[in-house]
C-alpha cells in the first residue's frame, strides 16, 4: 500500500505555482516539489499528482492519493474524465495533463480520498509548504509549456 499526499499553489490565477508531494509507503518516505513560472492552482494540483505516480518505480501498486483539490478528486472519482476523454476534451482546461494522469491511471489501483486543505492535517500541511515554496523559487522555475503555448494562442484569437 502506497499513500501519495499532494498539494498544488499559485500565486494568482495564472501565476507562478509550484506542486508538493509526498510518497510514503511502510518506514519509506519521499518528498518532491516543484515550481514553474505561469501557471493555475488546478494545473498544479494534478501535476503533483502525476509526479507523485510516476516516482513510483514498479507498476500494480494499491495507491491511495490524497489531495484537498475537488477539482482532481471529484474529475477521477465521479469518473467525469473518462467522458471527457470520449469527447474528445471538448471544451475542458489541461487536457494535456489529463492525458498523463490516465496513462499513469492503468498502471496502478488508484483510490482518491478528498481531504480539506489548511485544516491542520500533517502530510497536507506539508505539501502546501512545499508547493508554495516551489511556487516562490525563481532560480529555480520551470515553463509550463502547454500552459504558456496555449495562453499565447488564445491571445492570437
Amino acid at each position: 500500500m502506497i499513500e501519495i499526499y499532494t498539494d498544488g499553489a499559485a500565486s494568482g490565477n495564472p501565476g507562478p505555482g509550484g506542486y508538493g508531494v509526498i510518497l510514503r509507503s511502510g518506514k519509506h518516505y519521499k518528498e518532491l516539489s516543484g515550481g514553474f513560472r505561469l501557471t493555475t492552482n488546478n494545473r498544479m494540483e494534478l501535476l503533483a499528482v502525476i509526479v507523485g505516480l510516476k516516482a513510483l518505480k514498479t507498476t500494480g501498486h494499491q495507491v491511495t492519493i490524497f489531495s484537498d483539490s475537488k477539482y482532481v478528486v471529484d474529475s477521477v472519482e465521479k469518473k467525469w474524465v473518462f467522458g471527457w476523454v470520449q469527447k474528445g476534451f471538448a471544451g475542458k482546461k489541461n487536457k494535456d495533463l489529463w492525458i498523463q494522469y490516465l496513462a499513469l491511471h492503468k498502471l496502478h489501483q488508484i483510490r482518491f480520498v478528498w481531504i480539506k486543505g489548511h485544516n491542520e492535517h500533517p502530510e497536507n500541511e506539508r505539501c502546501d509548504r512545499l508547493a508554495v515554496a516551489a511556487s516562490q523559487d525563481k532560480a529555480n522555475w520551470a515553463i509550463d509549456q502547454a500552459f504558456e503555448q496555449e495562453r499565447n494562442n488564445n491571445a492570437l484569437l
